[in-house]
């Protein structure tokens, strides 16, 4: 699952809670909510800040764009002719640079060569903390799933012998958490 983007004492700070009354449900809650928003932006944030990421791309194009942004670091770039088997070591600044969060082809045709599974990418990326406003939103969709109970969002009554349970039906995020979250969408396809 990865690093979690907050702790139960992060959320108990948040919320202005005291007590330890609900520390075994905070802390159920934090990984699966950490998790929802890494695969809802389609990144880790700090999964690989300080573990280097290894990935593969096929090239075809003049950069590869890196999913864990932003880049902190591109340890190594590295070319295969064969499928993955061997690998070549390609050289910084003259094969290739950094340029944001891609890696740029310096090659005088101006583009990696087309190579299934042909390049490999070793690097470090994210954030080294959680920005405060990703934080916040993850704590608050914590409480959202607090409040609703998971699937169940209310009783209520419907008549004066039954008792009717309204479940929530809607799949989008409340649009203060969706929001933020948008902000952090990796755009990549």
């Amino acid at each position: 699952m990865g690093l979690s983007l907050f702790t139960r004492q992060e959320y108990k700070s948040y919320m202005g809670i005291n007590s330890a009354n609900s520390d075994g449900e905070i802390d159920s809650l934090i990984p699966k909510v950490s998790q929802f928003a890494k695969t809802y932006c389609k990144r880790t944030f700090i999964d690989y800040y300080n573990d280097p990421l290894i990935e593969y791309s096929t090239g075809g194009f003049d950069r590869i764009l890196l999913h864990e942004t932003p880049v902190a670091n591109v340890t190594s770039v590295q070319q295969s002719k064969d499928y993955g088997q061997t690998w070549t070591t390609l050289v910084k600044f003259t094969d290739w640079v950094v340029d944001g969060d891609d890696i740029i082809s310096l090659h005088p045709s101006g583009i990696f060569e087309k190579l299934i599974r042909g390049y490999k990418i070793a690097y470090f990326g994210g954030y080294e903390t959680v920005p405060e406003d990703l934080k916040a939103a993850c704590m608050d969709l914590l409480t959202y799933y607090k409040d609703n109970d998971a699937a169940i969002k209310s009783t209520k009554s419907a008549g004066t012998n039954t008792t009717q349970i309204e479940y929530v039906q809607s799949s989008s995020l409340p649009a203060h958490i969706r929001r933020v979250f948008d902000l952090y969408m990796a755009d990549y396809a």
